[in-house]
């Protein structure tokens, strides 16, 4: 490869090296299989990235993130004066990065913008499916011979509003999905989209989503305006019953106010994929362990109440796309110092 990034500590750093912080077995198994096109040497680190385990990267150039790794000022810092120049996300989200940080560092920062939308918006539907049918239930009750109905009645989809809240590259694939269940389809995004109008999408206000929609899902960006959109005000807005479905950020969800409409029964089920606190606990066994988040203990308690561990990417397919678009990121950076797919480069 060409380097064009200039480097000061060239006799000290791998230009070829990246250290992979917050790693698990899956992620090992399909860099490596990826890797054999591009060459790189592999680092890879269970720890998640923070103040402490920074000092765990040795002459690397690249460093390869997830969303719970802490990437603040702090940590950026430690990183520039090891020699790195390229911050590697192999996630859409980047609310875990200190951005203006990374520009007073001179460090270079991309994401993968879009890794099989459709694996996500799927996910969001199976808890939807899952959460109104009580599958779940009706499978552990079946193993231990227990044949009644009675606790496993649900409802027709067909018919019922979704709102969806965010109406990027999953939440287009989400309401193709719901239109295909016969749902009218309800939508809020600071930008319309005359593609889904024309799939018979409606764009309404976010009051409108609350007070209308049986069905909330949630496929926005977490941001100061987006964080905890859904709390204790908006709560009180939407129809008694209803379905709350988070699989994008866990902030977006005021977790407080929704134990609060759950003992209430003002929300009649919630799925959660995503959890506010959630890198305390997941992509972890604690099968053994006392888990001291009162809070996520407390969600668990309601049986009406669906939560998986961040799960909603785990595909085959997403998988793929994220270490080929990570790898072709890292690459172009190295030869362009530029990526042609802008929405990939944040610094």
């Amino acid at each position: 490869l060409k380097i064009v990034i200039k480097m000061s500590l060239k006799d000290t750093v791998n230009t070829n090296k990246i250290a992979f912080f917050s790693t698990q077995p899956y992620d090992k198994t399909f860099f490596n299989k990826y890797n054999d096109a591009f060459g790189f040497e592999l680092d890879f680190f269970e720890t998640q990235l923070n103040p402490q385990t920074a000092a765990l990267i040795e002459k690397a150039l690249i460093v390869c993130v997830f969303v719970n790794d802490i990437v603040n000022e702090a940590v950026l810092k430690q990183l520039a004066e090891k020699g790195v120049k390229i911050i590697a996300l192999r996630c859409a989200g980047f609310n875990n990065v200190d951005l203006d940080a990374a520009k007073k560092y001179n460090l270079k920062v991309c994401r993968v913008p879009a890794y099989s939308p459709q694996a996500v918006a799927e996910h969001a539907m199976a808890m939807i499916l899952t959460l109104n049918r009580k599958t779940h239930k009706a499978y552990n009750r079946v193993r231990e011979q227990n044949f009644s109905l009675n606790g496993l009645l649900g409802f027709d989809l067909f018919g019922k509003t979704i709102g969806i809240i965010g109406t990027g590259n999953i939440g287009k694939a989400f309401a193709k999905i719901a239109i295909g269940f016969g749902c009218k389809v309800l939508a809020y995004d600071i930008v319309t989209s005359a593609e889904m109008e024309k799939d018979g999408v409606r764009f309404v206000s976010l009051e409108e989503i609350f007070k209308s929609s049986d069905i909330i899902s949630l496929h926005c960006p977490l941001n100061d305006q987006t964080k905890h959109i859904v709390n204790k005000e908006s709560i009180v807005l939407m129809k008694d019953s209803v379905m709350i479905i988070n699989t994008s950020r866990g902030a977006l969800i005021e977790t407080a106010a929704v134990i609060e409409g759950l003992k209430e029964g003002k929300i009649g089920y919630l799925g959660i994929d995503v959890y506010e606190q959630e890198e305390k606990l997941f992509f972890r066994d604690l099968s053994a362990d006392i888990i001291q988040d009162d809070a996520i203990q407390r969600l668990m308690s309601f049986p009406n109440v669906l939560v998986t561990a961040h799960q909603a990417f785990f595909t085959n397919e997403a998988l793929t796309q994220i270490a080929l678009v990570t790898f072709n990121n890292i690459q172009s950076l190295l030869t362009e110092n530029d990526i042609e797919n802008k929405t990939a480069l944040l610094v």
